[in-house]
This record gives structure tokens, sequence and C-alpha cells, in this order.
């Protein structure tokens, strides 16, 4: 592979993962402001943004200029809590495979780490939030209130 075409599979991998998790943090916000402070959402917005500081300081490393983030106004907000939560499952369910994908597209040590990390995260805690959140058919955590 050429150093320019590996340079683009870096930049597309990382602008790829980038864009994902501004989504769902855009997403998790979103859901927060229609309907309060709810679990999960209230912790794994959070962590969204935690992916994002995790992100950019590899495009630095590697000399690739960060795109704009998005827009948040192109995202809404489900009509329900079940719905919010079935929208995080699929996102979840989403973003792993995502970093499937993208960790066959990179080879740098820093980026494998972070990526494997991120999709663990996902995996490992937040896909597991939100079935919970929909086993519970949409209902706040105990000690969590609607507004």
């Amino acid at each position: 592979m050429s150093p320019q075409s590996h340079d683009q599979h870096l930049a597309d991998a990382l602008n790829a993962a980038l864009m994902d998790e501004y989504k769902a943090r855009d997403t998790y916000r979103k859901i927060i402001e229609r309907f309060g402070e709810v679990r999960p959402f209230s912790n794994i917005v959070e962590a969204e943004q935690t992916h994002i500081d995790l992100l950019l300081p590899l495009y630095a490393a590697h000399h690739i200029p960060v795109p704009p983030a998005p827009d948040p106004a192109r995202i809404e907000a489900p009509a329900s809590l079940l719905e919010a939560c079935q929208t995080g499952v699929a996102a979840e369910i989403e973003n792993v495979a995502l970093y499937d994908r993208l960790l066959a597209m990179v080879s740098e040590p820093d980026v494998i780490e972070v990526f494997q990390r991120l999709q663990a995260a996902s995996r490992d805690h937040h896909l597991p939030a939100f079935q919970r959140c929909v086993q519970r058919g949409g209902q706040p955590g105990r000690g969590q209130s609607r507004r």
C-alpha cells in the first residue's frame, strides 16, 4: 500500500470512529434534553465525550486534520424512553461492528489500542445498560425520575 493510501485509510478510520462517537453523544444529549437526567443516558453521554477525547489526540499524533464536529441539530430525540433505549441498543451494536471493520483497516498500535478500548466500552458497558433499559420497558432505573 502506498503511503498516501495508507494515510487515507487511517484518516478514514479515525473519521468514521469520531463521527460515530459524535452521533452517539449528540443523540444521548437530545434524549436527556427531552426526558431529563435519566439513566443510562445521563451516565453514557459523558462516556461518549470521553471517547471523543481519546480519539482527538490520534489525529495530532498521525498528522491528520480533525474534521469539524457535525451540527447537533441533525439529531431528533425518540418519542418515548423505550424507543430511546431501543435506539441505544441499536447504536451500540452498530458501534461494536464499526470497530470490527475499523480495526481491520489500521495497523498503528496507538490507534488499535484506542479502538479496542472504545469497542469494549460499547460492548461490555453501554450495550448491557441499554438492554436493561429495554427490559424495564424504558422506565428509569431505581432512584431515577422523569421530569
